[in-house]
């Protein structure tokens, strides 16, 4: 639960990133250098992960899986999913604006992945899932609302809608397809670096294409490295070395802890001001992360979440 909350904090670190880097940036030109560093520093900080824990791997155990078709199939489903998440949150939030845009994005990430838990697993998520979700769900509702970007008189735009609603599918899937290869006996350090490798490969070839001159600058080149290794590699090491003890529905729901963390940052770094119902937002969507992180303590069958068939 901790490890999960910690990469959302990371996560959440994002806006403001990009708000302190240089002015030149473009969100393609950063989200591609996001990738290719986050995702080969992923990919190699899991591996020497995988090995420590195979050396650690006691004498009785099970043996570990063998690589076959189906389990790298799969880890390369979560690398493309990562890779395109990046232009599909990109393209919402610049479509419908910053809060609209992350309100649709990550507030129906959870309940995407708890449908999909459900379609896959045949196992309902607990009410205290439902009401935590929902509770949280409205509070970034309300955060979004109470920034000032929602009701602006322009509509929203369909391509925008979509995009944001893309990107939590893909977040969505990332949570469900890595469960499902730990139920199968992988362990989370080799899940999440074939995610990282998966992703670095696909972004790649874009980046003779985008213009990453503003690296030259120490503070792009700064942020460039904290948002590859800090918001990519390290967070998702942690996201899903937590997933091994959580439902996808339940992780997905305590990622909404970024836009709180992004908020908190906006207020105190950025020096951005909230209205009283995003206040309230801040407080509703805290409420809900506190009560899902109070039920998730609750002993649980140590097999809950396998998949059947």
């Amino acid at each position: 639960m901790f490890a999960v909350l910690a990469a959302a904090v990371l996560f959440g670190t994002t806006g403001t990133s990009q708000a302190l880097g240089p002015d030149d940036t473009t969100p393609l030109s950063i989200g591609v250098m996001r990738m290719v560093i986050g995702g080969t520093g992923l990919a190699l900080l899991a591996g020497i992960l995988a090995r420590r824990h195979a050396r650690r791997r006691p004498a009785d155990a099970p043996p570990a899986p063998r690589l076959g078709v189906r389990p790298l199939l799969l880890m390369t489903v979560t690398g493309i999913c990562l890779a395109l998440y990046q232009p599909l949150f990109f393209l919402g939030t610049e479509r419908n604006g910053v809060a609209v845009g992350t309100v649709v994005a990550l507030g129906s990430a959870p309940v995407m992945a708890g449908l999909l838990e459900w379609l896959l697993t045949r196992r309902l998520p607990t009410a205290t899932w439902a009401f935590a979700t929902g509770a949280a769900t409205i509070g970034v509702v309300l955060l979004g609302i109470g920034g000032g970007a929602v009701g602006g008189g322009g509509g929203t735009d369909p391509a925008g809608l979509l995009g944001s609603l893309g990107a939590a599918a893909s977040f969505a899937v990332i949570a469900n397809v890595q469960r499902r290869l730990l139920d199968a006996g992988w362990d989370p350090f080799t899940v999440v670096g074939g995610m990282g490798a998966g992703a670095a490969l696909v972004a790649l070839p874009a980046l003779p294409f985008v213009d990453v001159s503003w690296l030259a600058d120490p503070v792009g080149l700064a942020m460039a490295l904290w948002l590859g290794l800090g918001t990519i590699s390290l967070a998702y090491v942690l996201f899903t070395w937590g997933l091994g003890g959580l439902t996808a529905a339940t992780a997905a729901t305590l990622t909404l802890g970024e836009p709180l963390t992004a908020a908190i940052l906006g207020l105190t770094v950025l020096g951005e001001r909230l209205s009283a119902l995003a206040v309230v937002g801040l407080v509703v969507l805290g409420v809900g992360l506190a009560l899902l992180a109070r039920g998730s303590r609750v002993p649980r069958d140590p097999r809950p979440f396998a998949v059947e068939g």
